[in-house]
């Protein structure tokens, strides 16, 4: 498979890089107060690595992003059988997921990448075919990107699109437990011991999970019941309603020399939080194993197995003929 490589950006602003195998985040490098340049996401020393490490670094992933359990879900009174990838549960959408698979160019520009994929009836087991999408546009004032999700269906399809990069705002590979973190919600959402969802809200309210307020990722990650069973922080929050219509920050993340932030602003209504946990697994661009926590992937989604809960299929995970989806994650970047 040849793949190629698309640079966006200006020169003394943001500049990233994005393929489109699997419409990847190759790079992010964020222009510093210093006059240096920062790499902010995790990645690999090739493209050709990034086809062969385990993960999902920088990914978009679907038809359905986290996981969805049984790999199975029942709509309209019609069971759908999924493939499995994940014991007996599918994650990102299957073992040959977006991820997987070589995008095609629908328009490009110095500062967007606006890239396609068609997903036949049947792929990985999900009813009807999807045409996907997924824009990169760099704002040509700012430090900042936005990402835009459409797809349309020809059968009723759960869809659920997101970006995968993991974040180190350090601009190294060394882990982040010194990142403070804030996320607007209330409440997440726990898990099975199989990471799927038990169905309840819980309040995050003197948990390792309230990050209302910044706090070092260091400070919480494996506390708890919870944190055990997902190796660190691998859950999805109940953004705030206000968060939730991107009309304030769902999260902010901070370096640990706090020269750098980032504000994440989405239209979704949950954000899987995910602290590298199984990252020393890949190679960085150094080609040496990352350290575990090396940085953390900040998903702005649908809630996880959404498809086999009623009540969170309303939150338009559901996607049916003649309607489009539309959802869209915000990153602005504040060197500092």
């Amino acid at each position: 498979m040849k793949a190629e490589v698309y640079r966006l950006g200006r020169a003394g602003g943001l500049q990233i890089a994005v393929s489109d195998f699997g419409a990847r985040w190759l790079s992010c490098l964020v222009p510093m107060a210093d006059g240096s340049v920062r790499e902010a996401v995790l990645g690999h020393a090739t493209l050709a690595d990034h086809m062969r490490e385990p993960g999902f670094f920088g990914a978009v992933v679907g038809r359905y992003a986290n996981r969805i359990g049984g790999a199975t879900f029942t709509l309209d009174g019609h069971e759908h059988r999924l493939a499995a990838n994940e014991g007996a549960n599918q994650l990102h959408g299957g073992p040959e997921g977006f991820d997987r698979r070589r995008w095609s160019v629908v328009d490009h520009g110095p500062l967007h990448l606006r890239l396609g994929l068609h997903s036949p009836d049947g792929d990985q087991g999900y009813p009807g075919a999807v045409d996907a999408e997924v824009e990169y546009r760099v704002d040509p004032g700012h430090a900042a990107l936005t990402l835009r999700f459409g797809a349309r269906t020809t059968a009723t399809c759960p869809v659920n699109l997101t970006s995968h990069p993991y974040f180190n705002l350090d601009g190294r590979t060394a882990p982040v437990l010194g990142h403070g973190l804030q996320v607007a919600a209330d409440h997440m959402l726990p898990v099975r011991p199989d990471m799927i969802p038990t169905g309840e809200l819980a309040a995050v309210d003197g948990t390792p999970f309230d990050l209302r307020q910044a706090r070092r990722l260091g400070e919480g990650l494996g506390r708890g019941e919870q944190q055990r069973i997902g190796s660190g922080y691998d859950h999805c929050f109940v953004l705030d309603e206000v968060a939730a219509r991107g009309e304030r920050a769902a999260a902010e993340l901070i370096s640990t020399d706090r020269r750098l932030a980032m504000r994440l602003f989405t239209d979704y209504p949950g954000l899987q939080v995910c602290s590298g946990n199984f990252v020393q697994n890949s190679r960085g661009r150094d080609g040496q194993p990352f350290a575990r926590h090396a940085g953390i992937a900040l998903e702005p989604q649908f809630f996880p197995d959404a498809p086999n809960h009623p009540v969170w299929r309303d939150q338009g995970c559901v996607l049916r003929p003649g309607r489009a989806l539309n959802r869209w994650m915000r990153l602005e970047f504040d060197a500092r």
